[in-house]
Order: C-alpha cells, then sequence, then structure tokens
C-alpha cells in the first residue's frame, strides 16, 4: 500500500466560505455550468436529470424568497423524507433564512416523529411523498395552521410542493420582492437540532449552528482528497450524511449522485461510476465479504491471495499494478473508484488492508453528531494502522483519566462542537469538562509525534465491561478478533452477559448471527459446536479475564438503525 512517511505531507486546497449562501455563490462562479446535483426519477430510468451549480443557486433562492414569504424565517422545520434534490433544496434555503432544520429519519414511527416535530415546537413539516400517510398523522395531531410542504410532487392534495415554491419564489423576486436577498445570516445561531435518538422525548436533541458545519468541513477538507464524482447512499438526515456527503462534497464542486436506494448500490455504481463513495462500515464489509465469496465461487480465491502479496511487494518498490491484477473487482465496483472514506463505526482493519491490496484507498475516519460530526481522518497518503487519522485542522484532542495503558475518554475541543442539547442544560453540562473539552464517550489513546496526533479508539463508554475484580472489557476489541479469526461470522456482538440461574456469575458473552451461505461452502452443519470450538481457539489469543464465556447463535440479523449501526440495547442479554 502506498504511504506517505513525511511529516510535512501538505494540506490540500480547501474552500473556505461563512455560510450556505457564501457557499453557493463560490460554487457557481467556479463551475456554474457543472454538475452538482444528479439523480434518477425512479430506479429503473434510463435519464439521469442533472442539475447544475448556477440553477441550485438560482432556485435556493427562489425557494428561500417563497419560504420567508410563507413566515418560515426564524421558525423551527422538520424535514423528513428519503435522499432527493428536494430535500437539499429544502435544507440549504431554511439554512440561508434563518430557520431551523430539524432533519429526522423517515423510517421513524409516526408516533415518534410527532414527539420530536412537538419537542422541537416545528411549526412546518418538509415531507417526502413516500411518507405521506405520516404526514397526515402529523397534520392531525400537530397544532393548528402548521404548515407541510411536499418534497415532490405526490404528496397529500392540497399541500404545495418545493417545485411550486420555486416556482412561487421566482415570481416574488421578479416582482421585487428583496426578503431573501436582505436577510443577513447569522452562523453562530442555532440552525439545527438534530435527535440521537428515535425514542419519543428522550432522544437527546444535538443544536448545532452553521459555523459548526461549516467550520467542520472547511477545516476538514484540508487533510483529504476528494474526487470528482460521489454517490449518496448515506441518510440526509444523520449529519455524516448531511455536512460530509452534501456540505462538504458541494463545496468542493464533487458531483453528488443520489442514489435510488441501498438495493440499487451494485447497479449504479456500476452506472454512474463514482470516483470515490462515503460509507458506513457495514456497508464495506458486506462488499469486502461479497467480493471475497464471488472469487471463491469463480476458484479465483487462492490466485487473488498471490495477487495481493505480488501487488504488495511491487508496490514496495515503486510499481503499483493493482488495478490491472484487479479488473475484476474494480468492474464491479464501476471501473473508476479510487477511493471509500468511512466513518460511523469502527472498521476491521483487515478489511481497509484487502480493499487498499486491490488498489482501493480506504479512508478511516471518526466523528459523532456533537462534533457535526467529522473528529478526524486518515490522508489520501498517509495512514496509521488501527488509527483513526488526525484531528481536523483547528481541533484539539485529550485523554481524560489515562490507565496505565493510557487508554481514557476521548475529549475534543474545537469550532464544530455543537452549541449544547436542546433544551438540555443539565445534560449539556455533563458533557464538557473544566476546559471545555467535550466528552466523547468513547474510549481510547492518542500517540503523538511533533505536531502529530494520531487517534486510536479502544469501544465506547457505555459498552466498556466493568468487573468486580475492577478489570475494564472493551467488547469492540474482542468482536474485532472474532470477525478477523473466524470463517462464517455475519456479525458479532459481545456483552456482559447476565445469568438467570446464577445472577452473581459475571460472563462475557459472543451473540453471533451466522453466515449461512458461508457455512454451508464450508461444509458446516454444526453451527454451534463450530462456533464453540472456533471461539474456544480465539480464547488462546486474548487475555483471561477478556475470554469468551459463552456463545449465543441467533437466526436474524441484529436490528439496526438506519445508519445500520446495531441497536446494543435491544438485545436481550439473558444466558
Amino acid at each position: 500500500m502506498a504511504r506517505m512517511k513525511r511529516k510535512n505531507y501538505p494540506l490540500y486546497e480547501t474552500t473556505v466560505f461563512r455560510d450556505f449562501r457564501v457557499m453557493m455563490e463560490n460554487t457557481a462562479a467556479r463551475n456554474p455550468d457543472g454538475v452538482a446535483i444528479s439523480y434518477k426519477n425512479a430506479p429503473n430510468d434510463k435519464v439521469v436529470q442533472k442539475i447544475t451549480y448556477a440553477q441550485v443557486k438560482r432556485d435556493v433562492r427562489a425557494l428561500g424568497e417563497a419560504m420567508m414569504d410563507m413566515g418560515l424565517s426564524g421558525k423551527k422545520v422538520m424535514i423528513s423524507g428519503k435522499n432527493s434534490w428536494e430535500w437539499i433544496y429544502c435544507y440549504f434555503a431554511l439554512m440561508s433564512i434563518g430557520a431551523v432544520t430539524v432533519p429526522t429519519d423517515k423510517d421513524l414511527p409516526e408516533e415518534e416523529l410527532l414527539g420530536i416535530a412537538n419537542r422541537a415546537g416545528c411549526a412546518a413539516v418538509c415531507y417526502g411523498g413516500e411518507i405521506s400517510q405520516k404526514a397526515n398523522y402529523l397534520r392531525e395531531n400537530m397544532p393548528e395552521g402548521t404548515l407541510f410542504i411536499a418534497m415532490g410532487e405526490d404528496g397529500v392534495e392540497g399541500d404545495i410542493s418545493v417545485s411550486a415554491l420555486i416556482e412561487k419564489g421566482h415570481a416574488l423576486l421578479e416582482g421585487g420582492s428583496t426578503l431573501y436577498d436582505s436577510y443577513e445570516v447569522k452562523p453562530d445561531e442555532l440552525a439545527t437540532i438534530v435527535f440521537t435518538s428515535g425514542t419519543t422525548g428522550k432522544g437527546k436533541g444535538v443544536m448545532l449552528s452553521i459555523t459548526n458545519i461549516v467550520s467542520d468541513m472547511t477545516q476538514g477538507m484540508y487533510l483529504f482528497d476528494i474526487t470528482p464524482k460521489t454517490m449518496m447512499v448515506l441518510p440526509a438526515h444523520h449529519t455524516f450524511g448531511s455536512t460530509v456527503n452534501i456540505v462538504g462534497h458541494y463545496a468542493q464542486c464533487s458531483e453528488i449522485y443520489i442514489s435510488s436506494g441501498i438495493k440499487y448500490f451494485v447497479r449504479e455504481i456500476q452506472e454512474q461510476q463514482p470516483s470515490h463513495v462515503i460509507l458506513v462500515p457495514l456497508f464495506l464489509e458486506t462488499l469486502h465479504k461479497k467480493i471475497w465469496q464471488g472469487a471463491e465461487k469463480k476458484g479465483k480465491a487462492d490466485t487473488m491471495r498471490k495477487g495481493m502479496k505480488i501487488s504488495k511487494f511491487l508496490l514496495k518498490l515503486g510499481i503499483d499494478v493493482r488495478r490491472k491484477l484487479f479488473a475484476e473487482v474494480h468492474h464491479t465496483l464501476g471501473g473508476k473508484l479510487e477511493m471509500v472514506i468511512s466513518g460511523g463505526a469502527p472498521l476491521r482493519q483487515d478489511i481497509i488492508e484487502d480493499f487498499q491490496a486491490w488498489g482501493l484507498n480506504v479512508l478511516n475516519g471518526y466523528g459523532i453528531t456533537e462534533c457535526a460530526p467529522l473528529i478526524s481522518c486518515n490522508r489520501n497518503l498517509y495512514q496509521k494502522q488501527g488509527s483513526v487519522g488526525m484531528p481536523i485542522i483547528g481541533g484539539q484532542v485529550k485523554i481524560l483519566e489515562p490507565d496505565e495503558d493510557g487508554d481514557g475518554e476521548i475529549c475534543y475541543k474545537g469550532p464544530n462542537v455543537m452549541l449544547g442539547y436542546y433544551d438540555e442544560p443539565e445534560a449539556t453540562a455533563a458533557v464538557f469538562d473544566d476546559e471545555g473539552y467535550f466528552r466523547t464517550g468513547d474510549y481510547g489513546h492518542v500517540v503523538r509525534n511533533g505536531d502529530e496526533c494520531w487517534i486510536y479508539i479502544t469501544g465506547r463508554k457505555k459498552n466498556m465491561i466493568l468487573f468486580s475484580n475492577g478489570k475494564n472489557v472493551y467488547p469492540e476489541e474482542i468482536e474485532v478478533e472474532l470477525a478477523q479469526r473466524i470463517d462464517g461470522i455475519s456479525e458479532v456482538i459481545v456483552y456482559a452477559g447476565e445469568c438467570v440461574d446464577h445472577p452473581e456469575k459475571e460472563i462475557i458473552v459472543a451473540e453471533i448471527f451466522p453466515d449461512a451461505e458461508r457455512l454451508e461452502a464450508l461444509g458446516i452443519t454444526d453451527v454451534e459446536g463450530y462456533f464453540a470450538e472456533k471461539v474456544k481457539e480465539v480464547n488462546d489469543y486474548l487475555i483471561s479475564y477478556k475470554h469468551i464465556g459463552h456463545v449465543k447463535i441467533r437466526h436474524e440479523e441484529f436490528e439496526k438503525n438506519t445508519s445500520k449501526k446495531i441497536l446494543r440495547f435491544k438485545i436481550d442479554k439473558r444466558v
């Protein structure tokens, strides 16, 4: 793998901008006819719709004018729907007129959407036509006078659409209205509330300003170099999707193709040929597994392993033949894919190494909603094994109460740190230390080398297992060992089990969702016996207090949120 070892690896160029309006003005001036957003009206369409930077600027100005005419400036507005150009337009426009956006997961039950809308005090709802029934439920239960705007032409009859609002806005502007143009954006004030949980009335509302979001991208983009075209798969309501995939790429004039959905990913990546994508680890893990399974089915797995050894050796001599050796892998991924940015959860190092060996650069990063979200990232040509990279420019990291190994809670300070939790001053105060550092809840350590600071994550504080003997166990570490050393695991979660018959007994449980297809290929029929034996072998690699005492086989995959994170709190831990 080609890695730069120089400390003075130069910063990349970035685009500095004050707010969303300035961002749109910059891109329209730099690349007016360039494609900003592309998409299909339907997954099976042959024609790809394209919107230029100049058009986005014109349309968002008109949409903002119409929204101000409706009285939405200074109001809280929920945005809930699938990824679409309308979602992006609403987000840009509302952020440009002093409204407060409340992005929410369209897949939440209607009661939870209502709970968030009422808790935030939303005066309007921008909804996707695919959740029209939920929109009607909100209409029936929210205060009279709440405005409903359809993102698409398939909304509820009587609700105005984004397209109609844009048309109305253009007419207002032509008639001399100056509401949008005369409004002065206040970048340091509350601009968005992102709820971290779907539980009605219990999830924390992370309050972010435009400065939080803008600084996260202007400072973050110094570290890594994105390519001319990406494909958006991440949900827009998540900060990884809205900040990194939308704002970060739009500001850099990288075309954003809006995927029709995960089920169309392979077909669309071949059709659209993005040069890089942003994915969560679970998606990369699945892709990695399918590549190996495909190679094994064709009898090419051994040849691939030999090719990887050859390519690694040649790379040390400065010869890169990876795209030729692994042409089939690249063809599967569209042929132009150069890089994958991964974040949102830990990514196994062996997966990173395999993709690198095939000629695909994987940049492992680290973020959290409260930091808008990017905290750190590995660089295109400068990476450290096992690390989630260096803090973005202007960010400061320290480890709170480190143990003898240097592990402690990762704390961060920077212009991208949230304003606080909505309507929860006590919870806000609890996550900041005396020096103003945000306590992330993640445990890990840092390695400093001169001006460099590399972050290594051990696990989440809330997942940590604390035994009566004082030993701390981080489940994530053991999960990585199991996934890397045992063939046939689809998903695995490690936790402290609750023994029904012996409640005083302390036991580590590994709950495994098997890869049925892989086990069948291996000729495994006794699934429980197979994993029990393999886990014993893994225990030999682990220190005694980390030994797994019980293996639990599940018959369906773990429940996940829309960011594809496993919902650990929903696991039945009784054994």
